[in-house]
């Protein structure tokens, strides 16, 4: 079983890159059908993280490592493509909501508010929130938590998928050419 020198993070950024690449269409889609804001389906978003991560791993363990893989490793590769999908997918963002939906902010505030109003909240307590927003929704501080935050999932996703990604080699093969060499 021997690692093709780079491949982790040639593997990783090819993933990686995908996994960006089918957000970003899934945001697209979202703001076509007029969906940003639907709860279930940003649960989507999830779904194809961890698909994209549990293929992407299983093709590197495949294509590279001969089949096995330990769960170190699995992980590793996982964060790798969690990490580049998040950071395309982040910048992407910023420059849809700057560019292809500049409402995007004051749609977020009025879809904020009016879950603030469903809650119960008084006036004062509503005006607070929403200036408390206001000041989070920065681009630079947004494109900080969409990593964050992306990472962070990415990372629990990362800790499930590698379970099943894991295969340990054949112990017998492995004792033989520690033997050999």
């Amino acid at each position: 079983m021997e690692e093709k020198s780079n491949s982790i993070w040639k593997a990783g950024f090819m993933y990686g890159a995908i996994l960006g690449l089918i957000l970003i269409i899934y945001t697209v889609i979202l703001y076509v059908f007029n969906q940003d804001f639907n709860k279930v389906l940003r649960y989507v978003g999830f779904l194809i993280m961890a698909i994209m991560v549990f293929y992407g791993a299983k093709s590197y363990r495949d294509n590279y490592l001969d089949g096995s893989i330990n769960y170190g490793r699995a992980l590793g590769i996982s964060m790798i493509i969690v990490l580049v999908g998040a950071i395309i997918s982040s910048i992407y963002f910023l420059i849809h909501i700057k560019a292809v939906d500049p409402d995007y902010m004051v749609k977020l505030l009025a879809e904020t508010e009016e879950q603030l109003l469903n809650k119960g909240l008084s006036d004062e307590q509503i005006e607070l929130s929403l200036e408390m927003q206001k000041k989070w929704t920065k681009p630079g501080l947004m494109l900080a938590f969409g990593i964050i935050g992306s990472a962070f999932w990415g990372f629990i996703i990362s800790l499930i998928t590698s379970i099943f990604v894991k295969k340990q080699g054949d112990p017998y093969q492995s004792a033989m050419q520690d033997i050999e060499e």
